[in-house]
């Protein structure tokens, strides 16, 4: 151990083992000086040092062919390491000069639709971009946003109340159990999101105008609880027609229920926003505009 800590035991240079691999490689000091874009003496002269460093002698110069000698061939594996190795830590040095991490909040509706299809294509295209993306509440993503934690955001609002970079109208539908229905139920039972969550103050004034009694039946800050909730026969909701599913019925007017249309689909970056970011929003911004549906 302690001949391995020694501090005057020469380092072989990793210019020098390049020249030795690549005249074997070439079988020939001639092809090995034009693939190293140098001359034939210099990559000579490159071997000369390496053999006085290792105390050997490490080519047989034939007339044909220059081979490796035993203690060249012994240095050659670890000659191939070594390179192997430097070319490995200059990718890992180059990937941390390059990589961008973009923080991205989109709602829970969203994380089974086409958006991660489109979010799983831009980082195909992008692979040094880390993408590290945050689903919830509406609520819960517009304030990260507005305390710096996310560097864009897809996320709900009633029409116009914030400028968004790129938009698209939210189509609602009032929905009940297939199998199980309650709207009939007196008071009709509720299925909402949390208080100050989406569409919960509307879904209470819709039922409201129809001078119905009501009540909360289910709260639930997951769209998946909401959707099975609405199926099982727990009460009615209010949820993007995007989300509806076989287990769920349509209500609308000749239910009595007013249309509700005042919400829509907003993406905010920041004025200041970098490139990469720019260059995720345009993807999302093409979503919302149809090139891609937002629809499974």
């Amino acid at each position: 151990m302690e001949a391995h800590m020694t501090p005057n035991r020469p380092l072989f240079d990793l210019d020098l083992l390049k020249a030795l691999v690549t005249v074997v490689d070439c079988g020939g000091f001639t092809a090995a000086a034009a693939r190293l874009h140098s001359t034939q003496s210099t990559i000579s002269q490159k071997i000369r040092r390496l053999e006085d460093m290792a105390g050997h002698r490490l080519l047989d110069r034939g007339n044909r062919e220059v081979l490796p000698t035993e203690a060249g061939q012994a240095l050659l594996s670890h000659a191939r390491h070594l390179l192997a190795l430097n070319d490995q830590l200059l990718d890992v040095l180059a990937g941390a000069a390059v990589a961008t991490t973009v923080r991205l909040g989109v709602p829970e509706d969203f994380v089974a639709s086409r958006t991660t299809q489109v979010l799983a294509a831009f980082s195909r295209d992008h692979p040094q971009v880390k993408l590290e993306i945050t689903s919830g509440l509406c609520a819960g993503l517009t304030a990260s946003f507005d305390r710096g934690e996310l560097d864009l955001i897809l996320t709900k609002q009633r029409r116009h109340s914030r400028a968004a970079v790129a938009c698209q109208a939210e189509s609602l539908a009032w929905i009940d159990s297939a199998t199980h229905p309650c709207l009939h139920l007196d008071p009709v039972p509720l299925v909402t999101f949390p208080p100050r969550g989406l569409y919960r103050d509307d879904i209470i004034r819709g039922i409201e105008a129809m001078g119905r009694n009501w009540r909360i039946a289910y709260t639930c800050s997951s769209l998946n609880g909401i959707q099975s909730a609405v199926a099982a026969g727990l009460g009615i909701s209010l949820l993007p027609r995007r989300t509806v599913t076989a287990d769920h019925a349509v209500l609308g007017a000749r239910d009595g229920l007013p249309p509700v249309d005042g919400y829509e689909i907003g993406l905010f970056h920041r004025p200041t926003a970098n490139a990469t970011v720019l260059a995720l929003a345009q993807a999302l911004a093409g979503m919302l505009a149809g090139e891609t549906p937002l629809l499974p």
